[in-house]
Parts: C-alpha cells; structure tokens; sequence
C-alpha cells in the first residue's frame, strides 16, 4: 500500500465527492459545500483546497485515490504561526494516515520557518484529539462554542506545537510533494 502527500488536481474531484459523502460527520467539515456531483468538488478542489503562499492543502493519496486532506492555513511568518486541520474519509480512518500526514506537514513548517503550529477539534471528536495528541500537539484549552455549524454550537479544544518540542515517532514515513 502507497501513501503519499500531494497537492489536490481537478482530477481528484471524484474522490472527494465520495470522501465527502462517506460520513455523515465530514459534511460539516466542508462548510455546506455541495460536493454531491464531480463538477461542484472540481470548483471545491479550486477555490477552498488552495495551494499557495497562505495555505496549502495536500491530498491524502492511498494507491493512487484521495483519501483525506491534511492542511495548513493562516500560515504567517511574522509571528512564524499557522493553523493546522485534516480529515479522512470514512475508509481511510483508523490506518494512522492523518497522524502521519499531520507529523509530515508539520515537519515541513517547521522546516519553511514557522515556530507555533495550532489546530483545534470539536470536543465530541476524541478522534480528532488522539490525532493531534500523536503528532505532538500539546493540548492548550477549551474554547467555549467557538464552531457553529447550522444552528449548533461546539466547544473546541485547542492544541498546539512548537519548533522547540520533541517530535514524536512517525508511525510510518509518507512521501510528500510540495
């Protein structure tokens, strides 16, 4: 089995249509983004899983096919920061893909200069957390209905990495494309 980082093409959008409609939960993950048909996960891939100067979006690719997204955003080098996120579709969880696309990603900033990696997980997702929690991220607190999703509400515990922590063991090495 091959897995690798890559930044997401047009020609992923199949898959994240069906990534997308996997799991109930990850809907909300999209923001009410209509990724029922290939045509509105192209425009999706285009406009929201950007890759450029301020975020990145690498694809999460098991034997070929996208699996999930691993993703840094508000990356800003005056404060030396960014904000980390990911998500795997229903198939691809439990594998450890997202720690190890987590502990790469966050190889590379802190290898681009960045200091203080942060991400943030709805408390009802202890996946999320053992997530983070694996690839070194310090929980910090609670954020208190920080997400709204619909007419919910959801408290978020945030977490956090520096440069200077200790870099836990990769559960596997992932190839990644920048």
């Amino acid at each position: 089995m091959s897995v690798v980082l890559r930044p997401w093409t047009s020609r992923d959008a199949s898959a994240l249509s069906e990534a997308a409609l996997s799991a109930p939960d990850l809907m909300i993950q999209f923001g009410g983004a209509d990724l029922s048909s290939v045509a509105a996960a192209e425009a999706f891939i285009a406009q929201s899983l950007r890759f450029d100067e301020h975020g990145k979006n690498w694809a999460i690719v098991e034997d070929g096919i996208a699996v999930g997204n691993i993703g840094a955003s508000a990356i800003e080098f005056r404060h030396e920061t960014a904000w980390m996120y990911y998500w795997l579709s229903a198939a691809a969880r439990g594998k450890g893909y997202a720690g190890g696309a987590l502990l790469a990603v966050s190889d590379w900033a802190f290898e681009s200069g960045l200091h203080r990696l942060e991400l943030g997980h709805r408390l009802n997702n202890p996946a999320s957390c053992r997530v983070a929690i694996a690839a070194g991220f310090r929980a910090e607190g609670i954020e208190r209905e920080k997400l709204r999703y619909g007419s919910d509400r959801y408290d978020v515990e945030t977490h956090a990495r520096l440069a200077t922590d200790p870099a836990p063991a990769a559960p596997f090495v992932l190839s990644m494309t920048a």
